[in-house]
C-alpha cells in the first residue's frame, strides 16, 4: 500500500546549523583565489561545473592554508570543550535550583507512619556511621546521596526519593540531588532532632490547680493520646531495667532542664544520646507515643565494655551508679574535686564514717558498742552520691498456719536510722557507723537493699516492705548540724520524686524445680510539683496534690500515691523542698 502524500509541505523554520568541519572548509574555500580566466587555444578542463586549478602553481598556497585550517580545528576544539563546561555548571544549578513548578516533586510519598528516629543511625547496607541520610518513604538509613551510594541506588531501584540528612536535617530529592525547601517538613525536622525553648522547659512545672486535661495531652498519628514525659519506652528485649533508670532521671527537674537546653553537638556521645533520648520523652509533637533507647544502649554497651546490654538482665543499681558516673566523667567532672558537674551538684552529699576494730575480748553480747578510747576510733568524711538502706533479715520461722502470706513491713525512718551516728553495724571483724552532714544535697537517691549473694541461688531476695509517706520526709534526725544553727533554721523535708519498684514473676523453668522468678522493675513518678508549704500541709481547697505515673515498658498508666509503698521500692529519688514556697524541687531555668 502506497504512502500518502503530505497536503501540505513540511515547514522546518529555520535551516539546521552546519558542522564546524563544514564551517572551516567554507572559510578556506572563501579566502582561496578565485581561478583565472582560460586563455584562447588551451584546452579548459571543466568537471561538474568548476574550473580546475594548475595544482604546480598553488602548492605554495596550500601549505599555508593547512596550517590556518589546523589554527581553526584548534580553536573549534577549545570552544567545544567551553560549551561542555557551561553545560555541566547549568546541570548542576539546575539540581541545586530546580523549577518552582517542580520543587515539591515526591513529597506525597513520604509516610510519616513509617518513619522511627529512635535506632542508631547505621547504614542498612554499610553498616557505617558517617553521612546518614533516612528515606522519608521507608524509613531505613542510608550513606550518603551522590552517584554509587546506598541511598542514590535506593531511589533508583525501589523508586523512593526523598532523603533526610540526620544532622543537617536538610532535604533532598534523589537521583536529582536538589534540596527541598518547604515548611510541611518542618514537623518531621523537629521528630528527629526537638528542641526547646526556656519558656517551654519553665512551663512543664507550671501546671495550675484544676487545669483541664486537654491542654497537656498529645496526640500521636494513630489517634493515641499521651501526656509528654509519660510515654512508654520499648523493650527491646531485657533492657527494662535501663528502662527505669532513664525514666526516673528524666523527671528530676535540674538533670531534665539541663538535658532539654544544653547543646551537646561538640560534646562525647554519652550525654549527646541521653539528652536526644530525654527531649524525645518530654516531645509534645512525637508521631508515635513511645520511645526507644536503642540508640543509648548502644553506646553504653560500647562503653561498659558490653557489661550492660539490651539482651540480658542487669542491676538497675550498678547501671545507675556507672551511669552517673560516666555522665559526670563526660560533663567535664573531676575525679578528686567535688561538685565539679551538674551531677554531683544534684546528688552528691557527704557523710561521716567511723569504724574501730572488734578485739579478740569483746562480749559476744556487746560487740557493736563502741570503747571508750577515743584513738581507737578511726574517723573520716566520705561523699556519696547513693544512700544504701539495709533491711532486718526476714524471719526464717513464723507462727500460726497462715502466717506465711504475711509480709514483714518496716518504715522508711526506722531503715535510715543507720545514718543517726548512734546505730553500728558490724563489717568483718570492724564496727562502723555512719551519721549524714550538713548541707544535704537537693536530690537524695536511697537503694533498699534487697538482694544478698547466695551460694545456691547466685542471690536472695529480702520481701520486706518498706513503707512511706511520698510527702514531707524529715531528714534532720539524721543529720549533723552546725552548733551555731538557729533552732528555727530550714526544715529538711523531701518529697517523692521516683520510685523503682521490683517484682517477681513466677515462671515455668524445668532446671530450676520447675519454677523460676523473672524480674519485672517498674517505674513511678511524679507528675507537676507538690502544692504544699514548708510544713507539708495543703494551702487550699483547689490545691490537688501532685498526680502519680507507673510506667513498665510500654505499658503507662495513672497509680494512687498512697499506694506507692506497697509495692517494694528498690530505688527512690528525693527532692528537697525549699523553704517558703508551695512548689518542690530545684530551678527550672
Amino acid at each position: 500500500m502506497a504512502k500518502r502524500g503530505a497536503e501540505e509541505p513540511l515547514d522546518i523554520g529555520a535551516e539546521s546549523p552546519a558542522s564546524k568541519k563544514a564551517r572551516i572548509q567554507d572559510t578556506l574555500e572563501d579566502e582561496l583565489p578565485p581561478p583565472p580566466p582560460p586563455e584562447q587555444g588551451s584546452v579548459a578542463n571543466v568537471a561538474n561545473g568548476h574550473a580546475a586549478v594548475d595544482v604546480a602553481s598553488l602548492a605554495g598556497t596550500s601549505a599555508e592554508r593547512q596550517a590556518e585550517l589546523e589554527k581553526l580545528e584548534a580553536l573549534d576544539q577549545e570552544e567545544e570543550a567551553a560549551d561542555d563546561d557551561r553545560d555541566e555548571s547549568a546541570v548542576r544549578a539546575q539540581q541545586r535550583l530546580p523549577d518552582q513548578r517542580y520543587s515539591d516533586l515526591y513529597l506525597d510519598t513520604i509516610s510519616r507512619k513509617n518513619l522511627d528516629f529512635d535506632f542508631e543511625k547505621l547504614c542498612s547496607v554499610t553498616l557505617g556511621n558517617i553521612n546518614i541520610y533516612a528515606c522519608l518513604v521507608c524509613g531505613k538509613y542510608f550513606a550518603g546521596r551522590g552517584p554509587k551510594t546506598p541511598a542514590y541506588f535506593h531511589a533508583l531501584e525501589i523508586g523512593h526519593h526523598v532523603y533526610i540528612h540526620m544532622e543537617t536535617k536538610k532535604v533532598y530529592v534523589l537521583p536529582e540531588g536538589y534540596e527541598v525547601r518547604n515548611k510541611s517538613l518542618d514537623d518531621i525536622k523537629y521528630v528527629v532532632d526537638p528542641k526547646f525553648s526556656p519558656e517551654e522547659v519553665k512551663s512543664i512545672d507550671r501546671r495550675k490547680p484544676g487545669e483541664e486535661e486537654g491542654r497537656r495531652e498529645s496526640w500521636d498519628l494513630w489517634g493515641k493520646k499521651y501526656v509528654p514525659g509519660f510515654v512508654g519506652m520499648n523493650n527491646i528485649k531485657a533492657n527494662d531495667y535501663l528502662n527505669v533508670v532513664v525514666q526516673a532521671l528524666a523527671h528530676v527537674p535540674p538533670l531534665r532542664n539541663f538535658f532539654l537546653l544544653e547543646d551537646f553537638s561538640t560534646r562525647p556521645q554519652l550525654p549527646q544520646r541521653f539528652s536526644t533520648l530525654v527531649r524525645k520523652i518530654w516531645n509534645p509533637r512525637a508521631f508515635k507515643s513511645h520511645v526507644s533507647p536503642h540508640e543509648l544502649i548502644q553506646e553504653i554497651s560500647l562503653r561498659s565494655s558490653k557489661k550492660f546490654l539490651l539482651t540480658s538482665q542487669a542491676d538497675p543499681i550498678e547501671f545507675l551508679s556507672w551511669f552517673l558516673n560516666h555522665l559526670h566523667l563526660s560533663l567535664g567532672g573531676s575525679k578528686t574535686k567535688p561538685q565539679s558537674s551538674l551531677i554531683q551538684k544534684t546528688f552528691q552529699g557527704s557523710l561521716r564514717v567511723e569504724s574501730q576494730t572488734i578485739t579478740a575480748h569483746a562480749d559476744a553480747t556487746d560487740r557493736l558498742r563502741f570503747e571508750g578510747n577515743p584513738d581507737t576510733i578511726r574517723s573520716q568524711t566520705s561523699p556519696f552520691l547513693i544512700l544504701t538502706l539495709d533491711l532486718p533479715p526476714a524471719p526464717l520461722f513464723q507462727d500460726g498456719v497462715e502466717a506465711k502470706n504475711i509480709i514483714p513491713q518496716i518504715p522508711l525512718t526506722k531503715v535510715l536510722e543507720k545514718y543517726n551516728g548512734i546505730a553500728t553495724q558490724e563489717r568483718l571483724n570492724t564496727r562502723m557507723r555512719y551519721r549524714l552532714l550538713a548541707p544535704l544535697p537537693p536530690f537524695l537517691i536511697m537503694h533498699v537493699k534487697r538482694f544478698q549473694p547466695n551460694k545456691f541461688l547466685g542471690s536472695q531476695r529480702n520481701p520486706t516492705i518498706v513503707t512511706f509517706h511520698p510527702r514531707g520526709l524529715d531528714m534532720r534526725p539524721f543529720v549533723e548540724r552546725p552548733e551555731r544553727e538557729s533552732a528555727d533554721a530550714e526544715p529538711l523535708l523531701y518529697d517523692l520524686v521516683a520510685n523503682i519498684t521490683y517484682e517477681g514473676v513466677k515462671v515455668r523453668d524445668d532446671s530450676v524445680e520447675g519454677e523460676a522468678e523473672r524480674k519485672v522493675w517498674k517505674a513511678q513518678v511524679r507528675e507537676g510539683g507538690a502544692t504544699t508549704g514548708p510544713s507539708g500541709e495543703g494551702q487550699g481547697q483547689g490545691h490537688a496534690g501532685p498526680q502519680w505515673w507507673e510506667m513498665q515498658d510500654l505499658f503507662v498508666d495513672r497509680t494512687n500515691g498512697e499506694l506507692l509503698s506497697t509495692k517494694e521500692s528498690y530505688i527512690m529519688v528525693w527532692e528537697r523542698r525549699r523553704k517558703g514556697s508551695g512548689k518542690v524541687g530545684g530551678k527550672s531555668g
